[in-house]
């Protein structure tokens, strides 16, 4: 009997099963929080969370990865329903997803890596900076206004309003700030023997605590009773909209910026462990299905979300058990327990969201930027982040990758980047013996990316690989991280890299990359 329950039960349970119930405990107040932000119900967050948990965790391409409504879309989700309704959101997420389905049968899942990474943080820093200005209002249960600056002028009005007591406004700064004290603080000292028990789930049930024993009037969260009862089609009206030129920029705009940050949450989910690596292309695709599931059952869009997916890894999961499990304790949550959620005040999920606004601002990843590839990268960074800020997130991407163009354009004249394969002998052990060769030549930028991705990913594993460099003119930051990621996994499994020739600074840099020692 034993014998054939171990047949049936897979041995990687005992580490999916805990791991997707700490990710459950993660996902909940975030999919309601970002619904919230986005200007939709809560459950439109949760039926996204449910989806992108069961359906994509079961297709995706990257099995660690965590699916869900994410907090760089809720910016854009929010503008859009301010100013063609909300019953215009699903058909344009349908589109959207059936973009990402062509894009992955399309194979062009490994061109997303390609966008600079100082365009990408910028634009997750300029979002992170909407969320916190929107979020601060919400703090005071008052309405976010239009647009970023809107909201930016809005806040000495919204203190006075605080001083002036109108409304419970009071109240629901108590609970907010309660929450993001207690969020930051449980994660800074709680003991090791509770690691794993989340600092956003922490913080929402001490300002859902301070709200009820206050007995404080604040704003509450509306859910349905019956959760399927949220699960509506789009109309015919509503489809029949997607020939507008607004609903063909949005969901193109969706597709983009959700794949983008899926496949960058992807690749930063494979530097947290030994397991496959990401199936990039097979992941865009199980984000298209998700995406157009979510369009027909009025969820939000979504993405792979980096901090999910970081609990779901620390937690120990071993497969797409533990993805696919945390969708079914959310689902089972909304059957069982809808009544528990209506105690949470939407103060207190502001809080957890200008904590998470914050930390995408990530003024350390400027630092990072500035101090290792210069003042011209950093500055594209700001740029982009300024400009997502002042005008829309569209328009701060393009500023973005155009400067990214405009920097490269001068090394590209250099000649484009050449590589070619071969062996080169060198001494291991005492002995002589041949190692792989990757011979680069020309200028390496993200405009070739996937090209130097492919050849690094073909060199064989568990042996020791040679990066030949003295006839490489250039490399930027973009195929410097990359060769870093490559490099690390190399590393883990006891294959060295060696860099060899380039000139001091060029060669200094792409060793520094391969966690390798230059040489002559």
């Amino acid at each position: 009997m034993r014998a054939s329950l171990s047949r049936l039960i897979p041995p990687t349970l005992a580490r999916d099963l805990p791991a997707s119930f700490v990710v459950f405990l993660v996902a909940m107040p975030l999919c309601m929080g970002i619904a919230i932000a986005s200007g939709v119900p809560a459950e439109r967050g949760l039926i996204t969370g449910v989806i992108g948990g069961v359906v994509v965790g079961f297709l995706a391409g990257a099995p660690l990865q965590v699916s869900g409504p994410a907090a760089g879309l809720a910016v854009i989700v929010f503008e859009f329903v301010r100013t063609h309704g909300i019953d215009a959101l699903g058909p344009v997420l349908v589109a959207a997803g059936a973009i990402q389905l062509l894009a992955g049968f399309l194979r062009v899942g490994g061109w997303f890596r390609a966008i600079s990474p100082a365009v990408v943080h910028g634009m997750l820093a300029g979002i992170g900076v909407l969320i916190v200005l929107a979020q601060i209002h919400v703090l005071t249960d008052a309405l976010p206004k239009a647009s970023g600056l809107d909201n930016l002028v809005a806040i000495p009005a919204a203190f006075f309003n605080f001083v002036s007591g109108e409304g419970n406004r009071f109240g629901a700064i108590v609970v907010g700030l309660a929450t993001i004290v207690t969020m930051i603080g449980w994660e800074k000292i709680r003991p090791a023997r509770l690691k794993l028990l989340p600092g956003a789930l922490v913080g929402v049930v001490s300002g859902t605590l301070v709200a009820v024993v206050g007995d404080l009037a604040v704003k509450r969260v509306e859910v349905p009773e019956n959760i399927l009862s949220a699960v509506a089609l789009p109309g015919a009206g509503d489809w029949s909209r997607l020939t507008e030129p607004a609903m063909i920029v949005m969901a193109i705009t969706l597709a983009v910026v959700a794949s983008a940050e899926s496949l960058l949450s992807a690749a930063a989910v494979d530097r947290m462990h030994d397991g496959p690596r990401t199936q990039y292309n097979r992941e865009l695709g199980a984000q298209g299905v998700g995406n157009v599931l979510c369009g027909l059952a009025g969820g939000l869009p979504m993405t792979g979300v980096i901090v999910r997916s970081s609990a779901n890894v620390q937690a120990g999961a071993a497969t797409r058990a533990s993805t696919i499990l945390h969708g079914s304790w959310i689902l089972a949550f909304l059957l069982v327990l809808p009544m528990v959620l209506k105690l949470v005040p939407t103060a207190a999920l502001a809080g957890i969201l200008v904590v998470t606004g914050w930390r995408l601002v990530s003024p350390a990843h400027a630092r990072h930027l500035l101090q290792r590839y210069g003042i011209a990268t950093a500055a594209i960074w700001l740029v982009t982040l300024v400009m997502v800020v002042a005008t829309d997130l569209l328009t701060g991407v393009l500023i973005g990758l155009a400067l990214s163009l405009v920097q490269v354009v001068p090394h590209l004249l250099k000649g484009r980047l050449k590589i070619e394969g071969g062996a080169a002998q060198t001494v291991q052990g005492g002995t002589l013996q041949a190692v792989p060769e990757l011979r680069l030549s020309g200028s390496a930028t993200f405009l070739q990316l996937p090209h130097l991705n492919e050849a690094l990913e073909r060199t064989p594993e568990g042996s020791p690989v040679r990066l030949a460099a003295q006839d490489l003119h250039h490399v930027d930051h973009t195929c410097l991280e990359m060769i870093q990621e490559w490099a690390a996994r190399r590393a883990k499994a006891g294959a060295r890299v060696e860099v060899v020739g380039g000139g001091g600074g060029l060669r200094n840099s792409l060793a520094m990359a391969a966690h390798a020692a230059p040489k002559d």
